[in-house]
Formats: structure tokens, sequence, C-alpha cells
């Protein structure tokens, strides 16, 4: 890290009140066949059960559920299939409970694990860095539509995925890295979390530089 990102990540943390930046665990984790699953399981419900108090959960399912799901999203292809997974594994909150892509997605996000394809704007007549930015601005779902020139529910689909990236960034993404460290054996997400980490910080340092000003 050199001094001007190390000045920023100082700042960012100041400024925000986010918390102290850590270091990756430096325990090395292995393989997913050398671990013990009970105790990753353990692991991650009480990642779940941190984030359930910290944060407004939007699905109404249970934390083995919601571990489920976070497991899911690293094991599976996408919110269909994950539902799938979940209701055959009988983890729902009850037998009769069928958890379906819908109620997976709201999950997911409530975990901070948002996926390429959530952030894949399609034909929609903006970029993603863009909603981004104008959500860290803090500008409403109208502002961004007309800023845009976009539909206000389009908009407000990819506003709901900035909000989370940039929740996640405040926390320094504590929790999406904990939820993929214990579930991977590498950095599945790659350089677009990366990406995404800077971009949000860049956006974060931004806007308290405009704030500065005023």
């Amino acid at each position: 890290m050199d001094e001007k990102t190390s000045e920023l990540r100082d700042l960012f943390v100041e400024t925000t009140g986010a918390e102290t930046v850590t270091e990756r665990q430096a325990a090395s984790r292995g393989t997913l066949t050398d671990r013990d699953e009970a105790a990753v399981d353990a692991q991650v419900r009480d990642l779940v059960a941190a984030m359930r108090e910290r944060y407004d959960f939007s699905a109404d399912l249970d934390d083995a559920t919601y571990a489920r799901i976070a497991r899911g999203r690293f094991e599976e292809d996408d919110d269909e299939a994950i539902a799938a997974a979940v209701n055959e594994s009988g983890e729902a909150d009850a037998p009769s409970t069928t958890v379906d892509a819908a109620t997976v997605r709201d999950a997911r996000l409530s975990l901070h694990l948002v996926c390429d394809r959530d952030r894949d704007t399609g034909d929609a007549p903006f970029e993603y860095a863009e909603i981004k930015r104008l959500t860290a601005a803090g500008r409403s779902i109208v502002e961004c539509a007309d800023a845009l020139g976009a539909d206000p529910d389009t908009v407000a689909k990819y506003a709901r995925i900035a909000r989370v990236d940039l929740t996640s960034i405040r926390a320094n993404d504590r929790f999406r890295d904990g939820f993929r460290d214990l579930l991977t054996d590498a950095d599945i997400e790659g350089s677009h979390a990366e990406t995404a980490r800077n971009d949000g910080l860049e956006a974060a340092t931004e806007d308290m530089e405009t704030d500065t000003n005023l």
C-alpha cells in the first residue's frame, strides 16, 4: 500500500466512522476437504447472527437458512439453484416453507453477497459505476432517474445493489470477506471485488471532499 492509498484509507475510516481496517486472516484456511465442516457451518452462522444484530434483514428466515444461502452463493449458479438447494436440504424455517429465488436474493443481499450479475446493468442506459456514484452522493431514485435518463424502477433495482456494496465497504467488507474466507479455497470474487472496493473508496473520499468544501 503506497503512502497516498494509506492516507485515503485513514481519511475514509476517520470520516465515515467505519471499523478499523484489518488484515485478512493470517492463518491458512487450508482446503475445503481438510476442514471441519461442522465448525465452518458454526462460524458461518456466527457471521449471520452478527449481521442480524447490526443490520435489518428483509427476508423472514432463520439463521440456519441464511447460512445455507450464504453457502449457496459460492456453490450454486444462480438464485434459483440456491433456492432449490435450500428446499431440498430441508433447511427452510419449516418443512412446509418453500424458499423462492426472490427470497434468496433478498437474503443474499442482506448478507452483502453481491454477484457480478447483480451489477450487470445490461440494456439499461447507464453503467453500474454511475448509479453507484449517485447513490453514494445521496441522490434519490427520482433524482438518479432524471440524471441517468432511465426508468425509476430500473434505477431502483440497481440503486439497491449500490447501497449494499457501499454498506459493505463502510464495514471494510468484513462480512463479505468473512463468508468468502470460510466457504471458498480461493478469492472467487477475483479482481472485480478489489475493483468494487476501490471504486467505493474513491466515491466515498470524493463525497468527503465535497462535504468539506461545503
